[in-house]
């Protein structure tokens, strides 16, 4: 460890730390988050908190016609590789499966997992199985849509933008019946009092209503310059191997089924009782009345030939006329 901490004090010169992210309160506080983690391994460090506002933080309408997820990361991205910022705090489940990450740089710590689970808020306490027919359900995820479209296809589902806080003013002020959001982003910044029902997250045969995770969900990864050793020692101390071998398994099907920013593809990776690493993907078309599903358990230390066997599944059983069929 005192070799981490001279090396950094070199590198740096007595300037701060500057880690980037986005401006919402949010991405801050899973900042903050990583800060402290990186307090554990160098008591006192200096840091500034660089705050970039992308351009899907800018755009309000539909996510696909300003050209998907990559919209948040492309200027973070930028700066880390210009040297503007040390590193970036980024979200997993908003890092593009089908863009590759910017020469020279790489995901080199993922803090210990969250909640997975989607949730459900509703303006007067129903679960989804009791909202009526046809209320206004808001998300801005189309693996959330599809999902709640195949077991509710009464309900209108429709799209809703802005940060935690703005989508549940607008719960409170009538626009929409209940919203749908990630239970660790809730719980993040203090919010989780709102929830009303916790989704579960595997998909069955039966009239449960679950909603398989997004690929990334609830992990916080720090990117760095591969070249910047210091810091990327630094953040090396501070990965949560488990973690990354989930990460690793999800974003290799994520990548082999070459979806774009408007797929509905699901998968989350465990730890299963018998110490083997366990893969669930699934891939949907829009409305959730076609889709694939594949299950598979490998070995620990091999996640990315796990992900790989999950989407040649996948593959096998139709999931590309699933993707090609959904509109960009």
């Amino acid at each position: 460890m005192s070799d981490i901490r001279h090396e950094l004090s070199e590198r740096l010169a007595g300037d701060p730390l500057r880690i980037g992210t986005r401006a919402s309160p949010l991405a801050r506080a899973q900042t903050h988050q990583a800060v402290e983690h990186l307090a554990q391994i160098v008591p006192g460090l200096l840091v500034e908190i660089v705050d970039i506002e992308t351009s899907a933080d800018r755009w309000t309408g539909d996510l696909s016609l300003l050209g998907g997820k990559g919209n948040f990361t492309k200027e973070i991205d930028r700066a880390l590789v210009h040297g503007r910022i040390d590193l970036a705090v980024h979200s997993m489940k908003d890092v593009p499966g089908d863009v590759p990450l910017p020469e020279g740089t790489e995901f080199a710590a993922y803090l210990p997992r969250g909640d997975v689970h989607d949730v459900v808020l509703s303006r007067d306490g129903r679960c989804l199985p009791d909202l009526p027919q046809g209320a206004k359900v808001g998300t801005s995820s189309v693996r959330r849509r599809a999902q709640l479209s195949l077991r509710r296809p009464d309900l209108r589902v429709e799209r809703i933008r802005g940060g935690i806080d703005t989508r549940i003013k607008k719960l409170d002020s009538g626009d929409y019946d209940a919203i749908l959001l990630a239970r660790t982003g809730l719980q993040r910044i203090g919010l989780d009092d709102r929830i009303t029902e916790v989704l579960p997250t595997t998909w069955a045969d039966g009239d449960t209503l679950a909603i398989v995770p997004a690929v990334g969900a609830a992990v916080i990864g720090m990117q760095a310059r591969t070249a910047d050793e210091p810091v990327m020692r630094l953040l090396k101390e501070i990965d949560d191997s488990d973690t990354a071998r989930y990460v690793t398994a999800e974003r290799t099907m994520l990548r082999m089924l070459q979806g774009h920013c408007n797929s509905p593809i699901a998968g989350h990776a465990h730890t299963a009782s018998d110490g083997r690493l366990s893969l669930f993907g699934m891939v949907f078309n829009e409305d959730g009345s076609r889709w694939a599903r594949s299950r598979e358990w490998g070995p620990a230390d091999d996640p990315a030939s796990l992900g790989e066997r999950v989407a040649g599944d996948l593959l096998r059983k139709g999931a590309r006329r699933l993707i090609t069929a959904t509109r960009k």
